[in-house]
This record gives C-alpha cells, structure tokens and sequence, in this order.
C-alpha cells in the first residue's frame, strides 16, 4: 500500500509539472482562426524584464476592445469574441496573458498593481488614437478597475463581468498559503498553481483597490449572473456605489448565469459590447 501511494504521488507530482497549463501555441490558434477566415496575430513585448504575451484580430484603423482573462486562464478565454464577424466590424480586438498565466512568464504571479505596471505599456505600444475600451471577467474585473485607475485617460469605457472587486464578498480561504509556501505547491498542477497564490493576493488586493474606483470617469458596464456563487452580484451592488465619479453605470444581471457567462451568455456580453461604439 505505501509503495503504491508513493509511486502514485511520484506520477502525480512529474504530470503536475506539464499538464493544465490553459493556454494553447500560438501556431495551432493560428491555424484554428485561419479556418474561420480570420487573421490572428500574436506577440510577446518586453517591459522592464517581464514578458507579456497576447492576441490580436481585426483591423488596426479601428477601435480597440482588450480582454482581461479571469484565474486560471488565457488570452484564449477569449477566442469566440476575437473571431466573431459583428465584432470585429466595430473594433480591433486584443485579448491579454495576464502576467504569470499563457505565455506571459507562466508561473509568477503579481498583485494587480504590479500586474498593471507590465501590462499599461501595452496601451502605449498598440495606441492608433483610436478609443479604446476594456473587458475583463472575474479577477480579470479587478484587473481592469486598476487598469483604468492607473491610465485615467486611456478607455473610453469599461466592461466587467463577473468582476470580484467587493472585499467583504471574499471568502478567507485561509488554506491558500498552506500549498503556495511550502512543498504541497509542487502538488498543484499547472495554472492553479498562481491562480491559488494570486487568489490570495487579491484578499489584500481588493482593500488597496477602494481608492482607485473614484479615480474613473469613463462608463462602465457591469455583466453578472444572477445566480452566480463563486462570485456573488453582491459585487454589481458594491461597485455602482464605490464609482462615484463615472459618468454612466449599467448593469445587466442575466437571470439563471452562473459565473461562466463569458461561454455561456456569449450574445447578451456581446450585444453589451456593441454598444460601446
């Protein structure tokens, strides 16, 4: 029995190694997009060390939508949006490896302030003077409240989904460190490996994060199910009372969603997205 459990630990802990990582090369996205007649292209930059990672559809005289992916995740999160014709009339689109996840240095993960110092650059680089707007589900909600925070005059409009930005509505999990800062982290498979160890990040996080809501004025347009646990609408309600100086707030709660809206309520997020510009 101990041999056996031994050797079965000794799998588990190489396949951990190698296996869930959430992200898929380049070449192969390539490839898939080329058969829905889609151009994809994708690049890594490089930002005071740090390699950030994403793709890009749709024609560079046009407005730019971003895509923030959640925990675990890709750019890929957002494959559908990036190919879909009614889109990419209105808009270039571009979807991020957040720093530690896909190809952007897979395995070190960053509080969102440091996360937004690798990635603000990016909005430098791609600059078309062109508007430009940002999406992100999940933690990626978060992320791009910070985003937008740090880069005052860059979106013409923010887009969450499902967005974690209440601290009161996260749960203490106070497991979390138990795997990231001892040996049980080699345990962890692929991408949950920073997912688990920014999770917990995001507990302090989403306290430092208060004072950057005042800091955006553009609208912002809230996505949420309305019977989502993982990341309850609570969050809906705490984020149109901390935006107190944004020029416009809609919320659309989708009846029976979940948290997984970005595949599940594909139209209504897009019919969202259209209104943008």
């Amino acid at each position: 029995m101990l041999w056996t459990l031994g050797f079965i630990l000794l799998i588990w802990l190489v396949l951990a190694q190698f296996f869930l990582k959430m992200r898929q090369p380049d070449d192969d996205a390539k490839k898939k997009f080329t058969q829905e007649n889609v151009e994809l292209t994708t690049a890594t930059i490089d930002i005071n060390g740090h390699h950030l990672h994403y793709a890009k559809t749709g024609s560079d005289t046009l407005p730019t939508l971003f895509f923030v992916h959640g925990t675990p995740g890709s750019w890929d999160a957002f494959e559908k949006y990036l190919k879909d014709k009614d889109l990419l009339k209105k808009f270039r689109m571009v979807s991020i490896d957040r720093p530690g996840f896909g190809y952007s240095d897979f395995g070190t993960p960053f509080h969102l302030a440091k996360q937004s110092e690798i990635i603000s650059p990016l909005f430098t680089a791609l600059n078309n003077n062109k508007p430009m707007f940002i999406a992100g589900h999940s933690l990626g909600g978060p992320m791009v409240v910070k985003l937008a925070a740090d880069n005052p005059t860059t979106f013409s409009a923010l887009v969450i989904l499902s967005g974690s930005i209440d601290p009161a509505e996260e749960e203490p999990e106070k497991w979390r460190p138990i795997l990231y800062k001892t040996p049980l982290n080699y345990f962890v498979p692929g991408a949950l490996r920073p997912s688990n160890e920014e999770l917990w990040y995001l507990k302090k996080d989403l306290i430092d994060l208060k004072n950057d809501f005042s800091k955006i004025t553009c609208p912002v347009y809230f996505v949420h199910g309305a019977i989502d646990t993982w990341v309850p609408p609570g969050n809906v309600d705490y984020g149109k009372k901390m935006l107190v100086n944004t020029s416009h707030v809609e919320e659309t709660l989708i009846p029976g969603a979940n948290h997984f809206i970005p595949w599940t309520k594909f139209n209504e997020i897009k019919q969202v997205l259209l209104k943008l510009y």
